[in-house]
């Protein structure tokens, strides 16, 4: 689409019910980012209260009809995804907007390649719309979906905002708290007109409606985030001149109310009433009679669909993003189903109630590495395209890759009715429970309470629910060869290692988000548009060239980029970080600085001096810098440009997770350097 036109949703596809629009960008270092909002808007054009502008502190706006799923990672990076209900959202509802915003002074100019994309509820793409103009601007509107005659439309908009979020959440109706802490002086007056906020008609729409105007441009403001908003811009002076008054006193920031508190679980538990260390506490969900795969298959099937039901936002949270519409949830286990001479008995079934309308997928389930069954899968596609089911969810160990489907299965394309196939790992199941319970809250303790028992029950040995635990059968092989040097390019096994490693490194970035509550995405510097499954032939060429597995993670608040090398040849793990030299002062007094901030980090982490041009800095131990800092200065003057630190690590010898498997190994390399180094790191000033 191009910018103004609009089109209807039902004449692209049958199923938009429900939609997913997804916002993406990228940049050039792979480090810029932006936070997505939403704001449903009522005839008038503005919110109806504080609780219909949907951003990260309050992600669930429309009495549920609107949801932020956060960031997916895609093969070029990542996208936030925005699920929408739209038989759910409120009849009074006549707009809703779909913006992003930067923050910290950061502007879209920054970013490259910023888009839209809307999917229907089996996932097929319907629109892709790309946002160009956006140089000068923090705040962009990417679209907005509205009613017209009884249905819903898009409109691909387009607009910046110089003001930031700010100034498009107050041209909109959003109260502004004055709880903030101040940040500095008040703007002189009014912000020129930025480059990006087009003011002038917009194309001419391809719909019949035509586009509507854009809105006000409002006056600039400090920044885009919600908890660094700028209050209003000065006055204008008076016509006459007046007596000189003394300085203002500034204003505190503002920023937009968050909805109403929820509760969450303190990460310590309370002290203990037990005599002993022996005894136990008692579970809702018991693992000690668990005794067979098939047992823990069904246990683990019913435990999480039943608190699926029973906890809203869980199950909204795992069912959003698979097109489900927010209604009531009902889950049932060991259902039979027919299917010729021979019915099927699918592990679960999932069913979601709105306005009449039933929305069913079917769960096959697989504990313990146990691998998907394509033949069942295929069974289960079949029986839900035959009964107009919606989906069908696997939920494996496993963790599913973009271009490397878990299994493959045929669709009939004759058939009208499409039935999505997805897959859930039990990774991510974990995560959303985390990120829920110790982190963004649930409504009530008793459902606290719930997700707490179920994450119990996850994690324990018993359960058979514990994530990607095997880099395969090429594992072994592959180091030999490589060991040996008849590892080939070319060989397929080395693609299989490859697979595998991006798999760990996403279930890594789920675990370690989940603890920190944290957006951690691992970063995919590939050219956009480019095809999964070449990336990975060429770095399993790389692989049987230089013996090394490498990859890269984004934690949200961190200076840079944490870097992950396996050295198959040495057996030595590497985790490592580039932090800037941004700081003002002398060479001397940063070094300083930065082992000062470094005071309880492992003596054996090892600080590597980065400098402009093609030289190499000097290196060393932080245990021989603490009483010689000047030591890891360049001797002939060259312009520090920052800081590589580094920790080394013995790297398991099995495929697995045990105590001596390399996934493992990985695990506790990446905590450990995370803990001691990166949390002491502080992000560099705007």
């Amino acid at each position: 689409m191009v910018k103004g036109a609009n089109v209807g949703l039902t004449t692209l596809s049958e199923d938009v019910g429900s939609v997913m629009v997804s916002l993406g960008w990228s940049s050039t270092t792979g480090e810029g980012d932006a936070d997505v909002s939403v704001l449903l808007l009522d005839g008038d054009g503005k919110v109806r209260s504080d609780v219909d502008f949907c951003f990260y502190n309050n992600p669930v706006a429309g009495n549920g009809s609107v949801q932020l799923l956060g960031k997916t990672p895609t093969a070029d990076g990542s996208e936030d995804r925005i699920s929408f209900d739209l038989d759910a959202v409120p009849q009074e509802i006549e707009k809703v907007v779909v913006a992003a915003s930067r923050y910290a002074g950061s502007r879209f100019g920054d970013l490259d390649d910023l888009r839209l994309t809307l999917a229907d509820s089996a996932g097929d793409g319907l629109v892709r719309f790309a946002v160009e103009g956006t140089d000068d601007v923090s705040a962009v509107i990417f679209g907005e979906l509205y009613r017209r005659s009884g249905e819903w439309k898009f409109r691909a908009v387009g607009q910046g905002y110089a003001s930031g979020l700010a100034g498009l959440a107050t041209d909109y109706g959003v109260d502004i708290d004055d709880d903030a802490e101040q940040e500095g002086p008040e703007p002189d007056g009014m912000e020129p007109e930025g480059p990006g906020q087009d003011t002038s008609e917009q194309p001419a729409a391809t719909g019949q409606d035509g586009p509507e105007p854009p809105a006000r441009v409002p006056a600039q403001t400090r920044g885009s985030d919600p908890a660094d908003l700028a209050a209003p811009a000065a006055p204008r002076a008076a016509a006459e001149p007046e007596p000189a008054d003394p300085a203002p006193v500034p204003k505190p920031a503002r920023r937009p109310r968050t909805a109403k508190k929820k509760v969450t679980l303190p990460r310590t538990a309370k002290k203990s009433l037990a005599d002993n260390d022996t005894w136990r506490t008692a579970r809702l969900f018991p693992v000690s009679a668990l005794k067979s795969d098939r047992e823990r298959e069904t246990r683990a099937t019913s435990v999480v669909l039943s608190v699926m039901a029973q906890v809203p936002e869980f199950g909204r949270r795992l069912t959003a993003g698979f097109g489900a519409p927010a209604g009531r949830m009902e889950t049932f286990t060991e259902v039979t189903l027919p299917h010729g001479e021979s019915p099927r008995r699918p592990d679960g079934v999932v069913r979601v109630e709105r306005a009449g309308k039933l929305w069913t997928a079917l769960v096959e389930t697989k504990t313990n590495g146990n691998a998907l069954k394509p033949d069942q899968v295929q069974a289960y596609m079949d029986i839900a395209a035959r009964r107009g089911y919606e989906a069908v969810i696997t939920l494996s160990n496993d963790v599913a890759l973009e271009g490397s489907p878990l299994v493959d299965v045929r669709i009939d394309r004759r058939r009208k009715h499409k039935v999505a196939l997805w897959h859930l790992s039990w990774a991510e199941v974990v995560h959303q429970a985390q990120m829920l319970i110790r982190h963004e809250g649930v409504g009530n303790a008793a459902h606290a309470w719930l997700l707490q028992e179920l994450l119990q029950y996850l994690q324990h040995e018993n359960s058979g629910c514990h994530g990607f635990q095997n880099m395969g059968a090429a594992w072994v092989p592959v180091r030999r060869g490589i060991d040996d040097e008849t590892l080939c390019r070319g060989d397929a096994r080395a693609l299989e290692v490859i697979e595998n490693w991006e798999r760990l490194v996403r279930q890594v970035c789920l675990r370690l988000g989940g603890e920190l509550g944290q957006k951690v995405l691992p970063v995919q510097r590939a050219r956009r548009g480019s095809d999964p499954g070449a990336r990975r032939a060429e770095l399993a060429d790389h692989l049987c060239e230089q013996g090394r597995l490498s990859a890269e993670i984004r934690i949200e608040g961190t200076p840079g980029v944490l870097a992950i090398t396996a050295d198959l040849r040495t057996g030595k793990l590497r985790t490592s970080i580039e932090v800037p030299a941004a700081e003002p002062g002398y060479p001397l007094s940063r070094v300083k600085r930065l082992v000062r901030r470094l005071s309880e980090a492992p003596a054996d982490l090892h600080i590597e001096t980065l400098v402009g041009g093609e030289g190499a800095g000097p290196r060393g131990t932080l245990e021989r810098l603490r009483p010689e800092p000047a030591d890891i200065l360049p001797k002939d003057g060259a312009q520090i440009t920052g800081f590589r630190l580094s920790l080394f690590k013995g790297m398991g010898n099995g495929r697995g997770s045990a105590e001596t498997g390399f996934i493992r190994s990985v695990d506790e390399a990446v905590d450990r350097f995370h803990a001691q180094v990166v949390a002491h790191l502080e992000a560099p000033a705007p």
